[in-house]
């Protein structure tokens, strides 16, 4: 098989890490070589967090480079417009909605990207958007944002419910289990 990459991309704080996890323990389980790598950059301070998920038959290195992501799955929608470059021809690029302010729109020296969507559209990937934030706080909490994108991310793999609840209860602490299976059905069927 050939090799199959996702870049996980978010703001600290929102649980793009919980997601590679738990996205890595599916690969694992069908049998593939995974790698994940992950950049924090300045993440317990609201910065940019980025996880790289590469799965084959053999995978010898877990960094993807420009023009190589199958998918960008973006937990902020300016998050995604940072890596668009990252994206291969005809990739697909699913985000949530939700912004948040970087600190030079917060100090004031900045503004916030207009049309980020219709901009995404725009460089020719496939866009799937969706407010992973409203449905997150439908299943229970806010914090739910990564197994909401990790339903909607689902319906584009050949894995069945079953294997990806198996991932979520080897990934999830038990107190918050019901919680993000919720979430994740939500951002399955939604």
């Amino acid at each position: 098989m050939e090799t199959k990459n996702i870049m996980i991309v978010g703001v600290g704080g929102q649980g793009t890490l919980l997601a590679s996890k738990l996205l890595g323990r599916l690969l694992l389980s069908r049998g593939y070589d995974v790698k994940v790598s992950e950049v924090h950059g300045m993440s317990q301070r609201g910065g940019s967090v980025v996880t790289y998920v590469r799965w084959g038959d053999r995978v010898y290195s877990p960094i993807i480079d420009k023009g190589q992501a199958d998918c960008i799955l973006s937990f902020e929608i300016l998050e995604a417009a940072r890596y668009t470059e990252y994206l291969k021809p005809g990739g697909r690029i699913i985000v949530n909605s939700q912004q948040i302010n970087p600190m030079p729109v917060v100090a004031g020296v900045a503004e916030y990207p207009e049309n980020l969507e219709e901009k995404l559209k725009k460089l020719g990937g496939n866009v799937d958007a969706l407010d992973a934030l409203a449905l997150a706080e439908e299943a229970g909490s806010s914090k739910a944002v990564n197994l909401v994108l990790m339903g909607r991310l689902a319906r584009y793999f050949d894995f069945t419910q079953e294997e990806w609840q198996a991932a979520i209860n080897q990934s999830v602490p038990p107190k918050f289990l019901e919680l993000n299976k919720k979430a994740f059905q939500l951002g399955w069927n939604t």
